[in-house]
């Protein structure tokens, strides 16, 4: 016959026992769920480097027409800054609520000259073929917008580019106007591939949403034909640009902020 006694240890044991099991299996569920969290996380990752290296350039803030590019990347130690300090004055803000009026002539010849804190990069311009792109930034360099404002952003990895054009140097700023897609046909852009030494115009991710934001190609970069192919960079504006390339950028993630300090000291529209 079983006494009370013992009949009390048998329930405290199997009250242990119990206790145990749901432990076990508590630990059991927060493995598998943790295994699934590190494999949602995974699934994240990947699906931001395909969208990033397919050519998604877009805004912060789609009130401006800026762009962003945010591939991924292993991490890189920081390389040292290979540019000189900016030159004396501070970025003006200005806006305006409209496109420009045209008043280039789009049978001539444009260069556009950025002094850099990193070197000369001189782009030829192509006017017949993206006339309101160029009188707009015609426009702006005339208006002092691009004098001393920082190249914001560099990509590593997937696309190749270097951004500028941004008045606040976060990735959302602009003019307050926006101007439309031109030249997306250019004989340059074959098999979705803008070519090292394209200048074109950064967007929202929608139509005709330029604003005063544009990317450098350093390396042939797979893109969709969305952004407005405007601009030709010399050879000597290569090296320059290569040479920003090379020292990487802030987040070792294969987007972030240059390493280099690239300052646009003056931005200068010339006709030929």
């Amino acid at each position: 016959m079983v006494t009370q006694e013992q009949r009390k240890r048998q329930l405290a044991r199997e009250k242990f026992l119990r206790q145990q099991q749901r432990r076990t299996a508590a630990r059991r569920r927060a493995r598998v769920r943790n295994s699934v969290i590190g494999s949602v996380l995974g699934v994240i990752l990947v699906g931001s480097l395909a969208l990033y290296t397919s050519g998604v350039l877009k805004d912060d803030d789609k009130a401006n027409a800026s762009a962003e590019a945010t591939p991924s990347a292993g991490a890189t130690s920081k390389a040292p800054d290979p540019c000189d300090k900016p030159a004396a004055g501070k970025v003006e803000t200005q806006s305006w609520k409209k496109e420009p009026a045209l008043s280039i002539d789009k049978s001539a010849k444009y260069t556009l000259d950025l002094a850099t804190t990193c070197g000369k990069i001189d782009i030829a311009l192509k006017a017949s073929a993206a006339p309101h792109t160029v009188n707009s930034f015609d426009f702006l360099a005339n208006k002092g917008f691009f004098d001393h404002t920082k190249c914001h952003r560099l990509t590593t990895n997937g696309i190749y580019v270097l951004q500028c054009g941004d008045p606040t140097g976060s990735g959302s700023g602009g003019p307050g106007y926006t101007i439309p897609d031109e030249n997306l046909k250019d004989k340059s852009l074959k098999s979705n591939i803008y070519p090292a030494g394209t200048v074109a115009m950064a967007n929202t991710g929608q139509a005709h949403t330029g604003g005063s934001q544009f990317f450098l190609v350093y390396q042939d970069s797979q893109l969709p034909p969305s952004y407005t192919p405007f601009g030709t960079i010399s050879e000597s504006g290569m090296k320059v640009l290569k040479k920003i390339a090379a020292a990487g950028e802030s987040t070792g993630a294969g987007d972030g902020a240059p390493n280099a300090t690239v300052v646009i000291n003056k931005a200068t529209v010339t006709k030929s």
